[in-house]
């Protein structure tokens, strides 16, 4: 799922100047409906007025369980970042651009390159009246924004280690590592800690590291997470704890990656590197969306593509950092 907002909001997220670096971050979500009424409604954490980033993630929505919402997301755009979906319940029919039909289902991962340009859609189908997942984005580094688009897919298997067990989406943790490449170091995984478990993982002291929680709550280097709350520590440490305190079962989504340096616009669906990207992105996509990011064969839903919103006729879109923007 993507931003489908008709209004995109524009945040200045630099970092507040109270934030201890030393210790966890704590990100509150913000909720964002996707569209009318009936539509599905997100939790959004990343961006944020209060983070940017954690390594090249720049994105994080989390939704559900919801019972009886149907997503449908007509055709539309992406640049210059990765799209990953990761559900815990439902299915979704993903069509894009490059020729890619295909299904996400619990357990699997799907990696989507937006590259240059690509177009998708994704629809739930009738096999589960549930949804509950998370829909990630990861920012393309300069060299690699105009990449030729591309689908990747990966069923992890589960690693076991003592009251907790984690799927690999991404990167490696604890001698498992993922197939799926992306282009900066990252990390992706789906935690489940037993009621009482403690799990203290050794991990990469270049990466900084988010953990969400969905499920429960948990004590991350001994701070409080609830639910739908992220907490990041920035890089240096080599070391995370992760606590279950509940009676039972706590899942969190855990995020890292090398700290990202480079400055982006990020607006709608689209990631560029100055003001003028956005607007030129924009105007391709509304005026002739088939030069840049081609046409979605097989969706058959009423509004064949998303409009992109207005941009506000007396702002200037600012480029973002992970210490704040200019």
């Amino acid at each position: 799922m993507s931003n489908t907002e008709t209004r995109s909001e524009i945040l200045d997220c630099g970092l507040p100047s109270e934030h201890d670096f030393e210790h966890v971050q704590l990100i509150e979500p913000k909720d964002v409906q996707l569209g009318g009424e009936d539509a599905l409604k997100v939790r959004r954490t990343l961006p944020s007025l209060r983070r940017s980033f954690v390594g090249a993630w720049c994105f994080v929505d989390h939704y559900g369980p919801e019972r009886g919402i149907c997503m449908d997301v007509p055709p539309h755009p992406h640049t210059g970042l990765q799209t990953v979906s990761w559900l815990f319940d439902g299915e979704i029919e993903h069509r894009d651009s490059g020729g890619v039909h295909a299904m996400v289902r619990p357990g699997e991962v799907n990696l989507m390159t937006s590259g240059h340009g690509i177009a998708h859609s994704e629809v739930s189908t009738p096999a589960s009246d549930v949804l509950h997942g998370v829909q990630l984005w990861v920012v393309l580094p300069d060299a690699s924004k105009d990449l030729v688009r591309e689908f990747q897919h990966h069923t992890p298997e589960a690693l076991d280690v003592a009251g907790a067990r984690a799927r690999i989406l991404i990167g490696s943790l604890d001698g498992a590592a993922s197939p799926v490449h992306t282009e900066t170091p990252l990390l992706g995984a789906e935690v489940v800690l037993d009621p009482g478990a403690t799990w203290e993982m050794a991990v990469n002291p270049a990466f900084e590291h988010g953990v969400l929680v969905d499920t429960g709550h948990v004590d991350f280097d001994s701070v409080r997470l609830d639910r739908t709350v992220l907490g990041v520590r920035d890089a240096g440490v080599d070391h995370l704890r992760l606590t279950n305190p509940t009676d039972g079962p706590a899942r969190i989504m855990l995020l890292g990656g090398e700290p990202f340096d480079e400055g982006v616009v990020m607006w709608w669906n689209f990631i560029g590197r100055s003001h003028e990207d956005i607007l030129a992105l924009r105007q391709e996509w509304n005026d002739a969306p088939d030069d840049r990011f081609g046409r979605v064969a097989g969706y058959r839903g009423a509004t064949q593509r998303l409009a992109a919103p207005p941009l506000p006729a007396d702002l200037r879109l600012k480029r973002r950092f992970r210490r704040g923007r200019q």
